[in-house]
């Protein structure tokens, strides 16, 4: 049984001498004034109540009580703080820390080594500071991570197969500056969330895209220097609800496929060099809020995709070519369609497409 308790920001409470008869909130003391020495400001005055030896009565320290264990420190959340440093390797001391939440601030350099001994942590979120370098691969040994929050930092180089192969809930890696070809492994991932926008990524979406376990949920490509096709296994993740590559160079046709996606909600292609006509079966996605194909080489859609309008769906078609259709291209920008000699996998005769058997199709296609 744990009872979870938050510093309340000053010295009030019972205050402990030494931690002699506590080695866990005695490790605390020791990790919580090594990190605090090497903060170089605290705007807000968090830190100011990181003051004597009772640690569970510091400002964004968690402490937990456990007739087992005692009581130990269960969690740090110091979002939004503004605080200036960085991480220090004490920080493994915190063994029972099940949760690590920096987010906005700006703690910069590299992620301690030290960290892979982090064994209760669950959840990392180092989100909008200024932490540099190759991706932290020490981040991929804490053993029982799940949920990692890479999100607006200064990483930079490519990212490692092993992000996708470890047991993670959430993976969020969005606005740093990450290049090179996403991993052929990423359909591996067991993630509900995969967000890899706005970096530099290059080279195709792995052919192997969609060919995993159907619970991803959100994944999210956009505005890298992705080339190629969007890959027909798309359809294979029937749980998917947001699927956007928008901002990149992506050609060919889209796949009939993407009519499997029952619960997507968000389907954004905007801003890339798709090709061919809008499929009818993709606009009769029943859970359908915002579809955008704008920016595109489109050259038409049919009726079923013209009463988007009617069940309230947020619709961009424009900037393509459509004929009879207003805001489109130029027709000079027309006659000539990026990647109109690029052969993108397609499962053959797609207008009769059973979703059940989409999988099969998939494996008969591939030697």
């Amino acid at each position: 049984m744990l009872a979870v308790h938050a510093g309340a920001g000053g010295n009030s409470g019972r205050t402990i001498t030494g931690n002699g008869s506590n080695p866990k909130l005695n490790n605390a003391y020791i990790a919580l004034q090594a990190w605090k020495s090497a903060i170089k400001d605290d705007p807000k005055g968090i830190l100011n109540s990181w003051v004597g030896s009772n640690v569970c009565t510091y400002k964004g320290v968690f402490c937990a009580d456990s007739s087992v264990s005692g009581t130990t420190v269960a969690g740090i959340d110091l979002n939004h703080g503004g605080i200036e440093g960085i991480l220090v390797k004490e920080l493994s001391l915190l063994k029972d820390m099940s949760l690590l939440h920096l987010n906005s601030n700006r703690f910069s350099g590299t992620i301690p080594d030290s960290l892979k001994d982090l064994f209760a942590l669950t959840e990392l979120d180092l989100s909008n500071n200024q932490f540099s370098g190759s991706f932290p691969t020490i981040t991929l040994q804490i053993p029982n991570l799940l949920y990692l929050d890479l999100r607006f930092n200064l990483f930079s180089g490519p990212i490692p197969d092993s992000v996708f192969n470890k047991n993670l809930d959430a993976i969020l890696l969005n606005n740093n500056n990450f290049d090179g070809q996403i991993p052929q492994n990423l359909a591996t991932s067991p993630a509900s969330v995969i967000n890899l926008a706005n970096n530099k990524f290059t080279g195709d979406i792995p052919i192997s895209f969609g060919y995993s376990s159907p619970g991803l949920r959100e994944i999210l490509f956009l505005n890298n220097q992705l080339t190629g096709c969007i890959p027909q296994g798309i359809g294979l993740w029937s749980d998917l609800q947001v699927f956007d590559v928008s901002f990149n160079s992506l050609m060919g046709h889209l796949p009939d496929s993407v009519s499997c996606l029952e619960d997507i909600e968000v389907l954004n292609l905007a801003h890339n060099q798709l090709s061919g006509e809008l499929p009818d079966l993709v606009c009769e996605l029943k859970s359908l809020m915002n579809l955008s194909v704008a920016y595109n080489f489109f050259s038409g859609f049919s009726q079923e995709c013209a009463k988007l309008y009617g069940r309230n769906v947020d619709f961009d078609f424009a900037l393509n070519c459509i004929p009879g259709r207003q805001m489109q291209r130029p027709e000079p920008e027309c006659d000539m369609i990026p990647g109109g000699s690029l052969s993108c996998l397609r499962i053959p005769s797609m207008k009769s497409l059973s979703c059940g058997s989409l999988l099969k199709s998939l494996n008969s296609s591939n030697p």
